[in-house]
C-alpha cells in the first residue's frame, strides 16, 4: 500500500525509518519531511493545516494509511477529517487528542476515574492560581493547559518564581497555550516514559524510554523538548509495566470509551515512580520525540501490521517483539536552544558518524541550502547508537557525535546517566 507520513521533525524519521522496512509499504511519502526522511521514502509538500488538501492528495494518490506524526494536527482534528472521508488513519480524534491537547481535560479524567496523578487545581485567572498556591505551598509545578511544544513547565522551588511564572503564562508567554493553567503538586521519584498501542478497546505495552528534558548536563537549566533519550527505562520492571497498564492505561482507555470519544493511536504516558507506586504526569497523543527514535531501531517487528491492527480494532490479536539491545539518542541542538535557536549553520561529517556499526542519524530540524545540509530548528539531529547495555549503546553513540563537524550546535554529554550508574551498581 502507499502510506503517507505526516510531520518533519525526528519523531517523523525515525517512523519512516520503520514504515519503509515494511513489505506492506509499497511507496511511503511524507509531507513535508526533512532530508533525512528523503532516504525512506519521497517528500511531499502539502499544507497539513489544509486538511481538506491532505484528504484530496489522498484520494489522488490511492493512499491506504495516514500515520499523523506531530500533536498538532491531530488536536485540530486532521483524523476526523481523514475518517469522513474514508481514509484509514493511525491517530485519535480531536476529542481524543484533548488528552495532550488540554491538561486540565486530562486531569479531570483522572480524578473522575480513579487514575493515579499529582494533586491540582485548574486556573483561568492569575490571582486564583496564586491563593491556591500560597496556601499549598512550594515547591510546587505550573503548567500551561495548552499545547507549548513540551515547553509549557515551570518546576517552581519558591513562591516567587511560582508567581512570576503564574505572571509570565497569563502576559501570553506561551499564547493561547496559557490562557488556562493548572498547578500541580510536585513529584518526588524517577520519571520514565511509556508508550501503548491503542484501538478504543485494547491497549499494547510498547517498550519503555526515559528521556532528559532539562538542556544541561546533570538536569539543569530550562526544561526542553528532549535532549536525548534511552530504551529500555531500567526502572520499568515486568511488575510495574504490568501495574502502569491496569491503573493508568487500561482505566483511561476506559475512561474515554465511557464519555463516548475511544482512543486510537498511540498513548505516551509521562510517569513519576514515587514511592506509593506510578504516577501519571501527563499524556501526549502521539510517539515521543526523541523517545521514538531509540523505540524504533529496538522494534524486531514490522511496525505496520501494528498500526494497522489499531485502526481496525484488532490489536488484541497483535504481538511485538523487541531486541534485546539497549539505545540510546543524544539530541544535538542549535546553539541559543530553547529560548532562541541559531539557525542556518552548515553542518558536515554526517555521513561518518553513521558509518560506525550500530548508528543511526535521524533528522529533526535540518533544511538542504546551496547543497549543504544546516540548521533549521532548535533540536536539529539525534544520534541513536545500540549497545549490550546502556553504557555500550551511550559509548557508541558519543563516539558518532564527535563524528560530526557542527560548531553550531551543542549536546548534553550525560545522556543516560541515570541508567549508566544503575549498570556499574
Amino acid at each position: 500500500m502507499k502510506i503517507l507520513l505526516i510531520g518533519s521533525g525526528g519523531r517523523e524519521h525515525a517512523l519512516a525509518w520503520a514504515i519503509s522496512a515494511s513489505p506492506l509499504c509499497d511507496t511511503l511519502l511524507i509531507a513535508p519531511g526533512n532530508p533525512g526522511t528523503a532516504h525512506c521514502g519521497e517528500n511531499v509538500v502539502i499544507d497539513i493545516a489544509d486538511h481538506s488538501a491532505v484528504v484530496a492528495f489522498c484520494r489522488l494518490m490511492s493512499v491506504g494509511l495516514v500515520v499523523v506524526g506531530p500533536e498538532g494536527p491531530l488536536v485540530a482534528g486532521i483524523a476526523d477529517d481523514l475518517r469522513a472521508a474514508g481514509i484509514k488513519v493511525f491517530g485519535p480524534s480531536k476529542a481524543a487528542a484533548q488528552l495532550e491537547g488540554s491538561k486540565g481535560f486530562t486531569k479531570e479524567l483522572c480524578a473522575e476515574f480513579d487514575i493515579p496523578t499529582a494533586g491540582f487545581g485548574r486556573f483561568g485567572d492569575a490571582a486564583s492560581a496564586k491563593a491556591y498556591i500560597a496556601k499549598q505551598g512550594v515547591p510546587i509545578v505550573i503548567k500551561a493547559d495548552g499545547l507549548a511544544a513540551g515547553k509549557g513547565v515551570i518546576m517552581a522551588e519558591t513562591l516567587d518564581e511560582a508567581n512570576e511564572a503564574i505572571d509570565m503564562m497569563f502576559s501570553g508567554g506561551f499564547g493561547a497555550a496559557g490562557a488556562e493553567v493548572v498547578v500541580e503538586e510536585w513529584m518526588i521519584g524517577e520519571e520514565a516514559s511509556f508508550f501503548a498501542l491503542c484501538d478504543g478497546t485494547h491497549a499494547l505495552a510498547l517498550a519503555s524510554a526515559q528521556d532528559h528534558k532539562r538542556v544541561g548536563d546533570g538536569d539543569t537549566g530550562p526544561n526542553t523538548g528532549g535532549m536525548g533519550a534511552y530504551s529500555p527505562a531500567p526502572v520499568m520492571t515486568p511488575a510495574l509495566t504490568e501495574r502502569v497498564m491496569a491503573e493508568i492505561i487500561r482505566p483511561t482507555l476506559a475512561g474515554m470509551a465511557k464519555r463516548g470519544t475511544p482512543f486510537q493511536g498511540v498513548l505516551f504516558a509521562g510517569l513519576m515512580i514515587t514511592a506509593q507506586g506510578p504516577k501519571l504526569i501527563e499524556y501526549n497523543t502521539r510517539f515521543g520525540d526523541p523517545e521514538c527514535e531509540v523505540l524504533m531501531p529496538r522494534l524486531k517487528s514490522d511496525i505496520v501490521p501494528a498500526l494497522l491492527a489499531a485502526c481496525d480494532g484488532v490489536l488484541d490479536r497483535v504481538d511485538l517483539r523487541w531486541r534485546d539491545e539497549a539505545a540510546l539518542t543524544v539530541v544535538l541542538a542549535a546553539k541559543g536552544y530553547p529560548a532562541k535557536p541559531e539557525t542556518g549553520s552548515v553542518i558536515r561529517d554526517v555521513e561518518k558518524a553513521e558509518a560506525l556499526d550500530d548508528v543511526l542519524v535521524f533528522h529533526a530540524g535540518t533544511k538542504l541550502s546551496n547543497g549543504d545540509l544546516v540548521a533549521h530548528g532548535g533540536r536539529v539531529l539525534n544520534v541513536v547508537a545500540l549497545g549490550k547495555t546502556v553504557g555500550e549503546a551511550q559509548k557508541r553513540a558519543y563516539q558518532a557525535v564527535d563524528r560530526i563537524d557542527w560548531p553550531g550546535g551543542f549536546c548534553r554529554r550525560d545522556i543516560g546517566w541515570q541508567a549508566v550508574k544503575r549498570e556499574q551498581g
